[in-house]
C-alpha cells in the first residue's frame, strides 16, 4: 500500500425531505447566492419551486445560470463567472448532476482568477482561492457532489478536460433518494455506468497489499450490480434508490483509490468520444470500458481473475485464466446490456472516421498500461463492432 493524506471536507445531508435543511446550511457562507440547474427536471418534480420557496422566505438572494447540459460547455461557465463578478456573489448552489455541479465548480474556480478559467484545464495554473459550493443532487452518476474533480468542454477545438483541486470539493450535498424517482431509465443506467467506471478506475491497480480498498471496491461494486437490477423493477423503490445515490458518492469521493495508483486511460478515452460525438458519458464509458480490459489485461491477470470471480462470480477452475477473464468481461457486458446501454460504438452510429484523431488526443494516459496513441487507437477499434 501507498503512503497517502485524506480529507474531504463535503458534509453529507442524506435521506428524506434533506433539502428542509438548505437554507441553514447556506446562510453559513452568505445571503447572496448564484443557482445553477439544468433544464425542466427540477421544476417538473417541483424541486425548483421548493428550493427558490426556502429562499425567499429566508431573504436568501439569488441569480440564476441555466440550461447546463450535458457534457458541460466552457461557454456557460464564462456566462456564470461574469453574473457572480457583476452581482457579488457570495455562494454556488448546483441544483441537478454532474455536469450542473461541475459547472458551479469551474465557475467557483474561475470567480477570482485574472486569467482564462481553462488555464486550469491546461494545467498553466493553481487555485489560489474558490468560492464555496454547495450541491442539491438529483442524478447519482459522477460523485462529483463531494470530489475534488470536474470536467468541463470547450467548444472551440472539441476539447473535453479535467480538473481537480481539494479546494473544489463541496461545503455540502444534499442528497434526497426521491428526486431521483422520475429519472428515465436511461439516464439511470449513464449513471451507473459512470459510477462503476469510477470504481474500476481504481479498482485495476498493480499496487500490491491493498486488500482493504479492493473490498471496498468489490462490495460497491456487487451493490450498485444488484440495486440496479431492483430499480429497473421498480423505479420508486427507496431503498435501492438510496443504495445506488450513496454508492455513486463514495465511488468518487476519494476514499476508495488511498494508498493505491490509480488508471483514468478509460475515462480519458471516452472524453475524447463525448467531446466529438456528445454521447452520455456512462454509454461511452459503456463502450470503451470492457475494450479496454481486452486490451490490457496482460498487465495483471491475477487482477482480473479477482475482478471476474468476486465481482462478477464467475466460477471456473484456476487454471482456465484467459476463460475466466473473458468471461468476467463478458457478464460486465451483460450487465450493461440489461440496462439498455450500449457496449460498442456500432450500436450508437459511430464508425472509423475519427478514431485515429480521438486516438491521437488521448494520447499517453493511464497507469495500469501506459497507453500511447496506437494503444488507445486498438481500444477503439476493440469497441467498435
Amino acid at each position: 500500500m501507498n503512503d497517502f493524506t485524506y480529507q474531504n471536507k463535503t458534509k453529507i445531508v442524506f435521506g428524506k425531505n434533506s433539502e428542509n435543511q438548505l437554507p441553514q446550511l447556506i446562510k453559513k457562507y452568505g445571503s447572496k447566492i448564484l443557482l445553477v440547474y439544468g433544464g425542466e427536471s427540477i421544476k417538473e418534480i417541483g424541486l425548483y419551486d421548493k428550493v427558490t420557496a426556502m429562499l425567499n422566505e429566508n431573504q436568501i438572494e439569488y441569480f440564476e445560470l441555466s440550461g447546463i447540459v450535458p457534457n458541460p460547455r466552457l461557454r456557460k461557465v464564462y456566462e456564470g463567472i461574469d453574473i457572480c463578478r457583476q452581482q457579488n456573489i457570495e455562494f454556488i448552489l448546483a441544483v441537478g448532476g454532474g455536469s450542473v455541479i461541475d459547472t458551479a465548480k469551474a465557475v467557483a474556480l474561475g470567480f477570482s482568477y485574472e486569467g482564462d478559467v481553462w488555464d486550469f484545464f491546461e494545467n498553466r495554473n493553481e487555485p489560489e482561492t474558490c468560492l464555496p459550493v454547495g450541491v442539491v443532487l438529483t442524478i447519482p452518476a459522477a460523485g462529483s457532489e463531494s470530489s475534488k474533480n470536474l470536467v468541463i468542454t470547450k467548444e472551440d477545438g472539441l476539447l473535453k478536460r479535467g480538473y481537480g483541486s481539494e479546494k473544489l470539493r463541496p461545503q455540502f450535498a444534499i442528497m434526497n433518494p426521491e428526486t431521483t424517482y422520475s429519472l428515465p431509465f436511461y439516464q439511470t443506467a449513464c449513471g451507473i455506468s459512470d459510477m462503476l467506471a469510477h470504481i474500476m478506475e481504481r479498482y485495476f491497480t498493480k499496487t500490491e497489499h491493498v486488500d482493504v480498498s479492493d473490498r471496498l471496491c468489490e462490495g460497491l461494486m456487487r451493490a450498485i450490480i444488484s440495486n440496479a437490477k431492483l430499480v429497473k423493477q421498480d423505479p420508486e423503490n427507496y431503498d435501492a434508490r438510496a443504495e445506488i445515490m450513496w454508492a455513486g458518492t463514495l465511488a468518487h469521493s476519494g476514499l476508495i483509490g488511498m494508498g493505491r495508483e490509480e488508471d483514468w486511460g478509460s475515462h480519458a478515452i471516452e472524453h475524447e468520444l463525448s467531446a466529438i460525438y456528445d454521447i452520455a458519458h456512462g454509454a461511452g464509458l459503456s463502450i470503451i470500458f470492457p475494450a479496454w480490459m481486452k486490451h490490457v489485461y496482460r498487465e495483471n491477470e491475477e487482477r482480473f481473475v479477482q475482478f471476474a470471480q468476486r465481482v462478477m462470480n464467475v466460477e471456473l477452475p484456476n487454471s482456465m485464466v484467459y476463460e475466466t477473464i473473458m468471461e468476467g468481461i463478458s457478464r460486465l457486458e451483460c450487465f450493461y446490456t440489461s440496462l439498455g446501454l450500449p457496449t460498442r460504438l456500432s450500436a450508437v452510429g459511430i464508425d472509423s472516421s475519427h478514431l485515429e484523431e480521438m486516438a491521437k488526443k488521448a494520447n499517453s494516459c493511464g497507469n495500469f498500461k501506459k497507453l500511447d496513441a496506437s494503444d488507445i487507437y486498438k481500444i477503439y477499434k476493440l469497441a467498435l463492432d
